[in-house]
């Protein structure tokens, strides 16, 4: 069967456009509520413990089910699923932007963690399916990798302008009518895609995302407890015992949610892994540099959404220039260049102090990320899904989604680790909190961002190691090169 789906009576711009909506959709909902979490905080009364799991209740719905929502779609037809993610995922935007209790936002804030887990992997393995490999699927995957880099910034700035100019609640509302177009559009230009037969791999779908989610939650619990609490040391064991039963259980189920042959390839390994770093790298940094932002620059929301525009719109025009320089020069020099450029910029953010300004130690580190990010995500992409079998692109794609989302859970959880340690043995920590808050915060935030820029040194290290000429020699010796004997500069 031809792997590509055609979509000349399908306007492919219009099912394009349907899947760069979602996949913003869901990638800036991961950051929508950073800017406003002050807010929320006091109209809910949150507790500080709990005020992070606004944030990571929906990345460990969303990484923890991607897998399921990938096999989903294989089992059930990709446009079906898609539809009901994208439904579920606008109903729970509703539910939270009305909740009026901290439980019931934190339980919407799960649902669309959810929705996100079924559209997402649909969404892409549809854009695969509907472009055929070349410079068709080279442009739509540019796009889609400017949507997923730039998604959380772009959440930065729209929370900072619905909660400057209107309300926090807004950021969950804003999905709602959208959501609605997208599920009438899904249904009259998304092709469907033909039902596999096949079982749902439940006991896979329950030790992968039950071991993910105590793997995040040992490190977000640690920021409070302690790397030697019971109760994160228990979730670290347990974490890992659940993994690999969940290894154990694909080697010998008929279906496996996620077929073991997909990391039988170096270059594929390497890629997930690469990604899994860089998006760490760049949700610990907004997440970070946001607060500093806000707590010594005396930014508002929406200024400290406004002041990601550089990395932003580096990362849009990056997207454009990247696909037509993969056609002239490799992807191995690309990718290295890029990392390269992301650990410049965590080096010099590792500068900021309170007398740090915006233009002098702020725009030129977003400045080098943007064109870093920029040039590694489109290959990063394409590297990961390269020569996928059709029946398994639900599968890759979900992987890739799932490297993304437990990337940046497990980065900022490492992180917030990091930071809360320096903040209670920053020098100011004995002084008047009232008096010496800017100072705990930068002493706090700098270590964020050395744990950032060893989390980026990390990445350049994988993309060195897997881009030099023995890896693939070695991967081809060993059967585990899944694309075509190209050369280095096909994307």
């Amino acid at each position: 069967m031809n792997p590509t789906i055609g979509t000349s009576t399908r306007r492919p711009r219009v099912v394009l456009a349907v899947i760069l909506i979602i996949q913003l959709m869901v990638t800036l909902d991961a950051t929508i509520v950073s800017v406003a979490i002050p807010k929320i905080q006091h109209a809910l009364d949150f507790s500080p413990s709990s005020l992070s799991w606004v944030e990571n209740g929906y990345a460990l719905a969303f990484g923890g089910l991607l897998l399921l929502g990938a096999r989903a779609g294989d089992l059930l037809g990709r446009r079906r699923v898609f539809i009901t993610g994208v439904t579920v995922f606008t109903a729970a935007s509703l539910l939270g932007g009305l909740a009026p209790t901290a439980g019931l936002l934190l339980a919407a804030r799960v649902l669309q963690g959810i929705g996100a887990a079924v559209a997402a992997p649909a969404a892409l393995a549809l854009l695969m399916l509907s472009f055929r490999e070349g410079p068709e699927r080279l442009k739509a995957l540019g796009l889609y990798s400017l949507v997923n880099a730039g998604g959380a910034s772009v959440g930065l700035l729209v929370g900072g302008m619905v909660t400057d100019w209107v309300s926090w609640r807004w950021g969950l509302f804003i999905n709602v009518p959208i959501g609605i177009v997208l599920v009438i559009a899904a249904g009259l230009v998304l092709p469907e895609t033909p039902r596999e037969n096949g079982h749902f791999d439940v006991a896979g779908a329950l030790t992968s995302t039950l071991g993910i989610t105590a793997i995040v939650y040992g490190f977000i619990r640690a920021a409070e407890a302690g790397w030697t609490s019971a109760e994160v040391l228990g979730a670290f064991v347990g974490g890992i015992v659940l993994l690999v039963s969940f290894v154990l259980i694909e080697r010998r189920v008929s279906h496996p949610i996620v077929p073991l042959r997909l990391f039988a390839s170096f270059d594929r390994v390497a890629a997930y892994v690469s990604m899994l770093l860089v998006v760490g790298t760049l949700l610990g940094m907004f997440f970070f540099l946001t607060q500093f932002m806000q707590g010594v620059l005396d930014f508002t929301p929406l200024q400290a959404g406004l002041g990601f525009l550089p990395l932003t719109a580096l990362l849009l025009i990056l997207s454009r220039i990247v696909p037509r320089l993969l056609g002239r020069i490799s992807r191995s020099t690309l990718l290295i260049i890029g990392s390269v450029l992301v650990v410049g910029g965590m080096l010099w953010l590792i500068q900021v102090s309170e007398r740090t300004s915006y233009l002098g130690g702020v725009v030129g580190p977003l400045a080098l990320f943007g064109i870093g990010a920029g040039m590694l995500f489109i290959p990063l992409t394409g590297r990961a899904l390269a020569g996928v079998q059709p029946q398994h692109a639900g599968a890759a794609s979900g992987m890739l989604n799932v490297t993304q989302q437990v990337g940046g859970a497990l980065g900022l959880g490492i992180l917030v680790t990091i930071f809360g340690t320096a903040s209670r043995t920053s020098s100011a920590a004995s002084q008047i909190p009232a008096e010496r808050a800017r100072e705990i915060l930068t002493d706090g935030v700098h270590a964020a961002f050395v744990g950032s820029a060893i989390y980026a040194a990390t990445t350049l290290v994988v993309i060195i190691l897997s881009v030099r000429p023995w890896s693939r020699r070695r991967s081809v010796a060993r059967g585990y090169v899944a694309e075509p004997a190209t050369s280095d500069a096909d994307a």
